[in-house]
């Protein structure tokens, strides 16, 4: 038998026979777990309330400053905050409303939603262009 640095070819097959087996059976380990899946705790999952939740509520709304010189809403609810909405919504970009009078018909729509049972109370494009929002798609 031959020598390969300072060992026999037999002992140096055994021990690459080994380090395959090894690494074959470390990576089937590997691949046999199951995957990784981050959980969220139930608390942080979004949670809507029944449809029945506001029928009793307060729902206010206040029209506040947006960026650009633009217009949005606040809807509370019996005096806390519970929609704050800068940015026009169902249309692309962050700009707000171009009318106080348009925040306040979009507002009222949220609303009404809400007293429905709606929620989240999202808004279409369609119902802006039936609203005549002026920032709606023409």
């Amino acid at each position: 038998m031959q020598n390969v640095g300072g060992r026999s070819v037999a002992e140096t097959v055994k021990s690459l026979a080994a380090l395959i087996l090894f690494c074959c059976m470390s990576s089937s380990m590997l691949f046999a777990q199951a995957p990784f899946a981050p959980t969220q705790p139930h608390s942080s999952a979004a949670k809507f309330p029944a449809a029945s939740a506001y029928t009793s509520t307060k729902l206010t709304y206040e029209i506040i400053d947006a960026p650009k010189q633009t217009y949005g809403y606040d809807v509370f609810a019996d005096g806390r905050l519970m929609i704050h909405q800068t940015s026009a919504p169902a249309l692309p970009g962050n700009e707000g409303f171009k009318t106080s009078e348009d925040a306040t018909k979009v507002a009222l729509l949220v609303i009404d939603k809400i007293r429905k049972g709606e929620m989240p109370p999202t808004i279409s494009i369609d119902e802006m262009k039936k609203l005549n929002v002026n920032n709606s798609i023409q």
